[in-house]
């Protein structure tokens, strides 16, 4: 038996988030997204509603759950749909947090979560999802148009890939193609450099309209304004603009075959894809090689090219790699060396992105790996940083230049391989990646899930194992 109160908030002074069961995550802290574009709505390890967008991921927060108050644990009891059962001896009805026993489980193919509870004998099963009974058979039918991965890929891969993908299925808004980074409060937004790897991702898997609506968006913003944007375009006050945004929205509308007008090219003195002060960066220095050299003559563009790879290599080598901050070697390797490989190639600079890579890779927990030899936020692995690592070894390893040894290109998959095989522990029991997790533990620290994170684990898992022709278009 479940009964459902809809809420928003709650009026009791300096409330308490409920305890949360043993190895689950606390109430009203969403665990899992439902949705299929439209309305979407984050679900926590008990079943509750505890964020809803609409229309669209981006669009308008429908239930009060600040992440302030998550972290404070603070939030009140009654937030969200809360999913409640019979209580002892069938008298009266206590929330699921309060039950024996909570699993969760995805149906196969599908963003609809079933939650089972177990209380004293009593068994409550609560369905998520949002559309009715049809929003499972068009899940599955969107799923079957992916490009397949392709042969030897291990049935956790095959795994990983299809939620992956429905993931960004559920984050991506179906008519106007804004992608959230994720299902909570402040990060309900649109950040381009997320985006635009959402949308390399769904081309890469062959869902080319959905790519393309991706891309079109993200040409409508304006990237001087902000550094996330809400799902109507208009700018988020508080974060300035992101000196890799253009670069990004450029690599995304190469791969959705979009053409692209022309975009701001300031990179300099601007903030990284770690969002702290502005400086000048590897990162950003990288992407704006998106946008600059000659649009017209082959020879004049390689050229073009190899003079900014020289450029890039004169302020940011350092040590036999590539560090975050230019003319300052302290301020240690940074893994956006792999945006060097893919998705903005620099053949020039795949030795010293490689042994950047490969460096950060050996210091890899079970995890994953931090962004950067800087960073101050603790030891805890990040899973875009580990999936954009993977995906840019994976390329490495299938390079095929002639200068390359069988040695030096099994050493790049084997790398790759291990840190996709991080990911995946990095993964929560219902396959999703949380924006960083426990370096100790695993368990989610943030966010969960993150688009950027799902976006590189296609592209890495497709580059590892590359499909051939599908039923994907």
């Amino acid at each position: 038996m479940v009964a459902l109160a809809l809420l928003s908030g709650g009026t009791r002074g300096d409330p308490r988030t409920p305890s949360a069961l043993p190895g689950l995550p606390p109430p009203f802290l969403g665990a899992a997204v439902v949705g299929s574009g439209g309305r979407t709505a984050a679900i926590d390890a008990y079943g509750d509603v505890v964020g809803l967008w609409a229309p669209g991921p981006a669009g308008r927060s429908l239930i009060r759950n600040p992440t302030d108050r998550q972290a404070a644990g603070s939030v009140p009891a009654d937030t969200g749909i809360v999913a409640r059962m019979a209580g002892p001896g069938g008298r009266g009805s206590v929330p699921l947090w309060k039950a024996n026993s909570v699993k969760q489980r995805y149906l196969p193919g599908a963003n609809v979560l079933r939650t089972v509870a177990r209380l004293h004998g009593r068994k409550a099963v609560v369905v998520r999802s949002v559309g009715g009974p049809a929003a499972a058979r068009a899940d599955r039918r969107w799923i079957a148009r992916a490009l397949p991965l392709g042969a030897g890929a291990p049935r956790w891969a095959r795994a990983m890939y299809r939620r992956s993908l429905l993931v960004l299925r559920a984050l991506t808004d179906q008519r106007s193609g804004a992608v959230a980074a994720g299902a909570r409060e402040g990060w309900a937004y649109v950040w381009p450099r997320d985006a635009s790897a959402a949308a390399m991702a769904l081309a890469s898997a062959g869902y080319r309209a959905e790519a393309r609506r991706v891309a079109r968006f993200l040409l409508g913003l304006d990237l001087d304004a902000a550094a996330r944007f809400r799902g109507t375009g208009e700018p988020v006050p508080g974060r300035g603009p992101q000196g890799d945004a253009a670069g990004w929205v450029a690599a995304a509308a190469r791969a959705a075959g979009v053409p692209r007008p022309r975009l701001p090219h300031g990179w300099q003195d601007q903030p990284d894809y770690q969002e702290g002060n502005s400086g000048d960066y590897l990162a950003n220095a990288i992407a704006s090689t998106a946008l600059d050299g000659p649009k017209s003559g082959l020879r004049l563009h390689i050229s073009a090219r190899r003079r900014m790879g020289r450029g890039i290599r004169a302020a940011f080598c350092a040590d036999g790699g590539l560090v975050r901050a230019a003319d300052d070697p302290g301020s240690g390797l940074d893994s956006a060396a792999a945006w060097a490989v893919r998705p903005f190639p620099h053949p020039d600079l795949f030795t010293l992105a490689r042994r950047t890579l490969l460096r950060l890779g050996a210091q890899s927990t079970r995890y994953g790996i931090v962004p950067s030899e800087d960073w101050s936020s603790g030891d805890d692995p990040w899973t875009a940083p580990t999936a954009w690592t993977a995906w840019s070894l994976a390329t490495l390893a299938n390079d095929k230049h002639p200068g390359r040894s069988r040695g030096t290109t099994w050493r790049d998959r084997r790398a790759a391989l291990r840190l996709i095989a991080d990911l995946h522990r990095a993964a929560t029991p219902l396959g999703l990646l949380p924006e960083r997790v426990d370096a100790r533990t695993g368990v989610p620290r943030s966010t969960t899930p993150l688009a950027w994170s799902h976006a590189f684990a296609i592209l890495a898992l497709r580059e590892l194992w590359p499909g051939g022709a599908g039923p994907g278009r």
